[in-house]
């Protein structure tokens, strides 16, 4: 039967008295099918048209009622930046409850936040396509950050209903939204507040879908900070926790788990290449060129790759992971040369020639395998006097995982 108005305030009120937080989520969802019968009994609702249905409910939800119809009806109507506004001052207004009530209130709180970054990113999208300018997300970002707070000052709820239960669903959104308008650098005030907070619940006690986006955040920022160890620590740990089902995000967090294994030597299996095409597109042809040696098939990899390697900050890393295709081609020559321990800096230098370095000088050459050694892909030293490497009798070429700190050293 459809819903109409007041039918919709006494099903919030119901739930108010209840403490009933996933139904009242599920009142103020616009998504929702009663959203839809809502507009069916108001012709063109207007906040002037529904004015006299304050006082209706106990303040602010009288309010709150109002605001969900006129984000139904500007959704209906494709009027996303008017739908942020109001679904904005909506947020606002449940603030004021927010803040006096226990974490019972808190699917509320997730739904209306998320729908406001979802109407934010629309309003964007719009503006932008009508070459207009709009900064929603921004502004959903700051909404969601006064969230936080909310959530963290809860002193008095006792500890199983306390608002804090939120904090970190709350903090994946924010970073979602910093993430999203490149302001990644506010982040840091977030977890700066976090790590010294000492009177929230371990990060393991929450909820396995919130510790998994915070740790992915966690890691893309080390990532981004080339904090390579840190990073492959957080986004290992968001993978093994993330649902086996949830293969969109399992593959974001691949994305980048990959490149940081490959720099560590641990190529990818060809299971996990069929299980995300995705990524086998971009990651398949580095590991072959890594696997064979081949510094210009490498070096093709890159340069048709750039543009989304570049999207997804992923071109310096890669670049970093020639080095494991150089180790090949040296170990190649080293096989070559039967396993000798005493190989002549000429052969190096032929090989690099033919895998495609046209130019390179045999003095180029020498500093290529010094650097090699230097960084612990080979084990020896140079005779620079009579221009030969003398390679170690045992374990020449050590694994790149072997070597001591494989990912700070790059």
């Amino acid at each position: 039967m459809p819903m109409d108005f007041s039918t919709f305030l006494t099903q919030i009120n119901d739930a108010l008295n209840a403490e009933n937080g996933p139904n009242l989520a599920y009142l103020l969802r616009p998504t929702s099918p009663h959203g839809k019968d809502l507009l069916k009994s108001f012709r063109s609702p207007t906040a002037s048209t529904l004015a006299h249905f304050k006082g209706s409910i106990t303040s602010p939800w009288d309010e709150i009622a109002i605001q969900y119809v006129l984000i139904c009806s500007h959704i209906a109507r494709l009027r996303p930046g008017e739908a942020f506004k109001e679904q904005s001052q909506l947020v606002s207004l449940f603030f004021r409850f927010f803040i006096e009530n226990r974490g019972w209130t808190l699917p509320a709180l997730f739904s209306i936040l998320r729908d406001l970054r979802d109407l934010a990113h629309d309003a964007d999208w719009h503006a932008k396509v009508h070459n207009q300018n709009t900064e929603c997300m921004v502004e959903a970002a700051r909404t969601v950050a006064k969230a936080f707070s909310s959530c963290m000052t809860d002193r008095l709820s006792p500890p199983d209903e306390s608002r804090k239960w939120g904090v970190y669903y709350v903090v994946g959104l924010a970073m979602k939204c910093y993430f999203k308008v490149k302001r990644i650098s506010l982040t840091k005030n977030i977890i700066k507040v976090l790590d010294n907070s000492s009177d929230i619940p371990a990060l393991e006690f929450y909820p396995r879908s919130h510790q998994v986006t915070y740790r992915y955040y966690l890691g893309m920022l080390s990532f981004l900070n080339e904090e390579y160890e840190k990073a492959e620590q957080e986004l290992t740990l968001a993978f093994y926790h993330c649902h086996i089902q949830a293969h969109d995000n399992q593959a974001r967090i691949l994305a980048y788990l990959i490149p940081l294994r490959i720099l560590k030597g641990h190529l990818p299996s060809d299971e996990l290449m069929y299980r995300f095409p995705v990524l086998a597109d971009i990651f398949s042809p580095f590991v072959a060129a890594i696997r064979a040696g081949d510094l210009a098939a490498y070096e093709r990899a890159l340069e048709l790759r750039e543009a989304r390697l570049i999207e997804l900050n992923l071109l310096l890393t890669l670049e970093k992971g020639r080095e494991l295709c150089m180790r090949g081609l040296f170990r190649r020559v080293w096989l070559a040369a039967d396993k000798g321990t005493r190989i002549p800096i000429s052969m190096f230098h032929a090989a690099l020639l033919i895998s495609g370095m046209k130019d390179i000088e045999v003095e180029e050459a020498e500093c290529l395998v010094a650097n090699m050694v230097y960084k612990g892909f080979m084990r020896g030293y140079i005779s620079h006097e009579k221009q030969m490497v003398v390679l170690a009798a045992n374990n020449a070429f050590p694994r790149p995982a072997e070597r001591p700190a494989p990912l700070a050293s790059l």
